[in-house]
């Protein structure tokens, strides 16, 4: 049967016009019940029980944890509901999605939209005034009068909504109706409780351990101002809209980047962000200009005095480094006129960023009887998040576990946000346990890959077919000489290198790299999970790949002895690494030999060894340094971080010891014609599609960013020029010490004042922001590592297309589209970096909680009013030394000089400048049972 929609539709040039859908009704749509007589139940899941659950679109949005549970079984999902669910949460609609394609789970998807039989219809047609959200209500009641009919006496069909409207229709038309509560009260598994969502949209009391009774709850935060006065005060220029970005190092201080303000608006303290959460966006008020404040200099004592500043690794970039800190206590005080950074407070939240947050339960007397209800706080183990108040009747199994929370609400009269439990990830304090936690913290995902995923890879053992050495379209590259260099014990080789010397006295030198776009097709499962997933995760003891292994470690690495397919880019090249000709090109090599660094730098290195591989090394390595020098002379930065090594037990996987990582010539010599490769890529793809390219640029930081560099380096009597990159490469040339390891530290604490390099869509953007500050280069992009990086898959895509070898899917001629995958590659590289990060400082805690105290040197870094903040090179950490007791806040025996950087002693015994090597002794104290933590003391 088909009936036909119609409805008025704008476009973006401001025209109306009529739109007219046709709709078929079918009567062949099965219940899904494996128990119906009258229906097909060659696709039925939904088993013979006491009751069937049909759910509204409300619970899926807010009681996902609980449908995730394997409890809750025998669930139909309605199309109308499968359908607002996807408009209103694409999250929630993906994981909803899951559960009904696993069909253990016995969740059914019911075409009611769609379905007629007979003369019972489950679509029905708008009412006259009637709201989309009331017609799509009726619709999910008149589907559950449908199955209850259709099913007769076989089962009780339930329908569940938390809200009060829908639930009082319900009861009026003879449906049987639950709240969420109440159903799950009923399953007689109190377990489940801990997992249902109060929110207050839905009409649930808010939880509180504080007295609930109107006249004793104080209100504690500031009303959130209406939608239509958030409008009009951002038109006026009044409010500014922006990203709340919490510091990562102290969770009283964040900033909303503002481009109408022009600079980072300063929000400090819990009440002026008034219940917002990092990475929510936000609209700020700015606050008068006399009550701005400075940034407050003391190390911070974290929330309620339960830690100090941690000890962690050294950050890279100001994304990740500390900015000067305040504690609960100072967010009250003022200092008039003492800061130029606009101050400002949360009026409104337009979109929240709450997800599940990994941590444990504060400690606290454990109730009476068992299956007492708990009031209890959750710790998040990101620093930045509040604490969240949450109901348990599980506190003594839960007390000392990592456990899964969501938020749920935040109520003014609250100090915290309300959430619910969602499950265990395990013991405090065990390894495997700790691992997990920074994954979930991090958005990694590391489940294993689909059957459908698995089923888009080609069968092993897979060799270079015949046909493709006669396509017109794939070069036969098999002649030349080509050889990998990567880390020792590296299995997945994306890259390989070639250097000839030509008959002409010229080079010819080519970065050959993995064709994995032979093997992921656009839109194919494997190619949307790698898209998801971004890019592959480096851990200590792990790696958590974007693509399944059986790409990534044999059929498109490059591995030596075995023919593989490649995308190239091949330059000539004269003696003085002058570029000639450049041209790109689909191929097929037989490495002859895959090298670590280290066997690469030993072969240079040998004087006795002349043999063709060798030599192709040393003349490759020789335009690698010509390359690099003209880089650096163009402005390009040389900048260094504190990269450690660590040696993993491999059956244990405890760290059996760790230091500093060294970097060769062999590590720059690669490093320098992969940046060359992607290059030539990003000005090729770019004059092709000049709206659509995926490039990388790194924003000019601005002169604030450097202010902490600067400080220090005039406290030392060193003079940088930030003007640009070059007068900055130049000046950080001079800035020499008293032995080798001054300038790196120098170079480290430069990078400290870039932020991240991101991707983006040059169609949003104009030329000359598509700099990447760091390499001096005008433009760039990523094709290098297609094994590890989708960006590099979609650059591959796009050169292809680019030479005419392969056509472009209609997604990447479509700049929001790039945008988005832009976006989210940013996010998940972001990630990726964050959980490296953590990995590290779990398995440098495990190293010295194994360990007795060492002692080490270390570097001052910082002057703060009450200590030093110290980086300790060998082991790449970086934290507090208290100098004045942590009670007190001050002293009377140091003289603490923050703008001269020194901290001298009344008696004249010590005297302590920013930079200067100190001693200091490592180890892991317990302030409570399970929750080590590293501590820094001074040595005499």
């Amino acid at each position: 049967m088909l009936k036909n929609k119609a409805f008025l539709k704008k476009n973006r040039g401001g025209r109306v016009f009529k739109v007219v859908r046709e709709h078929y009704l079918r009567d062949d749509i099965p219940c899904g019940a494996t128990f119906c007589s009258s229906c097909d139940t060659s696709t039925a899941n939904l088993v013979a029980a006491e009751r069937l659950v049909v759910v509204d679109t409300n619970v899926v949005l807010h009681q996902m944890d609980l449908l995730e549970n394997p409890a809750f079984r025998n669930v139909i999902i309605l199309s109308v509901v499968l359908e607002e669910v996807k408009n209103k949460n694409l999250s929630a609609y993906n994981r909803l999605r899951n559960i009904c394609a696993n069909r253990s789970r016995q969740f059914f998807v019911f075409s009611n939209e769609h379905h007629r039989q007979d003369i019972n219809y489950t679509y029905i047609k708008a009412m006259a005034n009637e709201s989309v959200n009331d017609r799509n209500d009726r619709a999910i009641r008149v589907a559950t009068q449908w199955f209850q009919k259709h099913l007769g006496d076989a089962c009780t069909v339930v329908l569940l909504t938390n809200d009060l409207d829908n639930r009082s229709k319900a009861n009026a038309e003879g449906i049987n109706v639950f709240s969420v509560d109440h159903f799950v009260q009923s399953l007689d598994k109190p377990e489940l409780l801990d997992l249902v969502a109060r929110s207050e949209s839905e009409n649930a009391t808010p939880m509180e351990i504080e007295d609930s009774r109107p006249s004793k709850r104080k209100i504690i935060y500031s009303e959130h101002k209406p939608m239509s006065e958030i409008t009009a005060g951002i038109h006026q220029g009044i409010y500014h809209q922006g990203k709340l970005r919490v510091n990562r190092y102290n969770p009283f201080q964040a900033y909303v980047g503002s481009e109408s303000v022009g600079d980072e608006i300063l929000v400090q303290g819990r009440l002026n962000m008034n219940r917002a959460f990092d990475g929510d966006v936000v609209v700020v008020e700015l606050l008068p200009h006399q009550s701005w404040q400075g940034d407050m200099t003391m190390i911070a004592e974290e929330e309620d005095g339960d830690g100090d500043e941690r000890v962690g690794l050294a950050p890279d970039t100001s994304d990740e480094a500390a900015v000067n800190k305040t504690d609960e206590a100072s967010e009250k005080a003022t200092t008039s006129g003492g800061s130029s950074r606009p101050n400002g407070r949360v009026i409104g939240i337009i979109k929240r960023n709450w997800r599940a947050y990994c941590g444990s339960l504060e400690p606290m007397t454990t109730p009476a009887g068992a299956g007492s209800v708990a009031n209890a706080l959750f710790v998040s183990a990101d620093r930045r998040i509040p604490k969240i108040r949450i109901q348990t009747r599980q506190f003594g199994n839960l007390v000392d576990k990592r456990i899964v929370v969501s938020v749920d609400s935040w109520d003014l009269n609250s100090r915290y946000p309300s959430g619910h439990y969602v499950k265990t990830v395990g013991k405090i304090g065990d390894r495997d346990t700790e691992s997990e936690v920074l994954l979930i913290e991090n958005d990694i995902n590391n489940r294993p890959f689909s059957d459908q995923v698995l089923a888009c890879l080609p069968p092993l053992p897979w060799s270079v077919p015949a046909e493709a050495l006669h396509d017109p379209h794939r070069e036969d590259l098999r002649n030349l000489r080509v050889f990998s260099v990567d880390p020792i014990g590296c299995k997945d080789i994306d890259d390989a290198l070639h250097c000839t010397l030509l008959p002409t006295g010229n080079y010819q030198v080519g970065v050959h790299i993995a064709d994995v776009t032979s093997f992921v097709h656009p839109g194919t499962p494997l190619d949307i999970e790698a898209q998801e997933r971004g890019t592959s995760v480096y851990l200590v003891e792990r790696r958590i790949d974007m693509l399944p292994k059986p790409l990534t470690e044999d059929v498109c690495s490059l591995r030596a002895d075995v023919e593989r397919f490649v995308f190239s880019v091949i330059w000539e090249m004269s003696s003085e690494a002058d570029i000639i000709s450049v041209r790109f090109t689909k191929g097929v090599i037989k490495s002859s030999a895959a090298l670590s660094y280290v066997e690469a730098q030993a072969r240079m290195d040998d004087s006795r060894m002349s043999d063709p591989l060798t030599t192709d090394l040393r003349n490759m390595n020789r335009l690698a340094k010509v390359l690099r020098q003209r880089r650096i002379e163009r402005g390009a930065l040389t900048l260094a971080s504190p990269e450690v090594k660590f040696e993993i037990d491999t059956e244990t996987h405890n760290p059996l010891d760790v230091g500093m990582y060294q970097v060769r010539e062999s590590n720059h010599m690669v490093e320098e014609f992969m940046l060359l490769a992607n290059i030539s890529v990003a000005k090729k793809i770019l004059s092709s599609f000049p709206v659509f390219s995926l490039l990388r640029r790194h924003p000019t930081p601005t002169s604030k960013m450097f202010e902490p560099l600067l400080k220090i380096a005039s406290a030392v009597g060193i003079k940088l020029d930030i003007t640009s990159s070059m007068t900055l490469a130049n000046t950080l040339d001079l800035a020499v010490g008293d032995d080798p390891y001054f300038n790196k530290l120098i170079r480290i604490l430069a990078t400290r004042c870039m932020t991240q390099a991101v991707y983006f869509c040059s169609g949003e953007l104009s030329p000359p922001e598509f700099q990447h500050y760091g390499l001096a280069s005008a433009i760039y992009t990523h094709f290098t590592s297609p094994i590890r990086r989708y960006a590099d898959v979609i650059v591959h895509r796009l050169l292809a297309a680019a030479l005419d070898l392969e056509k472009l899917s209609p997604s990447l001629r479509d700049k929001s589209e790039v945008t988005k995958i832009a976006d989210n590659l940013n996010y998940r590289h972001r990630n990726a970096q964050m959980a490296g990060r953590a990995s590290v400082e779990l398995h440098t805690l495990m190293f010295f909680r194994n360990s007795r105290p060492t002692d080490a040197d270390a570097r001052i870094v910082q002057i703060r009013s009450n200590g030093l903040i110290v980086f300790v090179p060998k082991y790449g950490i970086e934290g507090p030394v208290f100098l004045v007791d942590k009670a007190s806040k001050s002293s009377t025996n140091w003289i603490m000089d923050e703008e001269q950087q020194c901290a001298n002693a009344r008696d004249g015994s010590s005297k302590y400048k920013v930079l200067d090597s100190v001693k200091i002794r490592i180890q892991v104290v317990e302030p409570q049972p399970n929750r080590p933590k590293l501590e820094l003391t001074l040595l005499a």
